[in-house]
């Protein structure tokens, strides 16, 4: 774990000097600069200090780098394209993704089809027929609707006009072949 960088990093980026962190935190400066050079781990308890006086979160400064923050800026965003569909990736993490589908008016998801995972889906423009299972729903712009996508379930452009919809859908397998 790269603490110490961190920690440094916070502190610059506030304009802290490091005395200034000693006086908060009752810690020596010797210390201080240890830990921030990675060149001795500090307790639990003594990070707690340093987190507080930094005004951040405890668990923020045991992050790896990979667990932080992710951004993808609009003009970095990849699209594809599935029955006719357009779809806009907007970002994933951990199992976790999200995107921007928009179905032309008559144009569906192909047929029903069940996989892994959750989905959660706002109807940002046009109507659309929404069905899993035996269960039938029209919904309009502002509408939602979720379900377990191990239910097979299927999603149509209704209305005379394109159909957007923005779809987060989580699975243990991260899987991409979904749209």
């Amino acid at each position: 774990m790269d603490i110490g960088s961190k920690i440094r990093a916070i502190r610059n980026r506030k304009k802290i000097t490091i005395a200034q962190m000693c006086e908060g935190t009752g810690l020596s400066k010797g210390f201080v600069s240890n830990v921030e050079n990675n060149n001795t781990s500090p307790s639990i308890s003594t990070l707690q200090t340093i987190a507080s006086f930094l005004e951040v979160p405890l668990p923020y400064l045991l992050l790896e780098k990979q667990q932080h923050m992710r951004v993808v800026k609009k003009s970095e965003r990849t699209y594809s394209t599935h029955n006719n569909l357009k779809v806009e990736h907007i970002g994933s993490k951990d199992g976790l993704r999200m995107m921007i589908i928009e179905f032309p008016p008559g144009a569906s998801m192909g047929a029903p089809n069940a996989h892994e995972g959750k989905e959660i889906h706002l109807v940002l423009e046009g109507k659309v027929e929404a069905q899993q299972g035996e269960e039938v729903s029209t919904l309009e712009e502002g509408d939602s609707f979720s379900w377990n996508a191990c239910v097979p379930h299927f999603v149509k452009n209704i209305g005379d006009d394109k159909a957007v919809i923005l779809v987060t859908v989580y699975s243990e397998t991260d899987s991409n072949d979904i749209y």
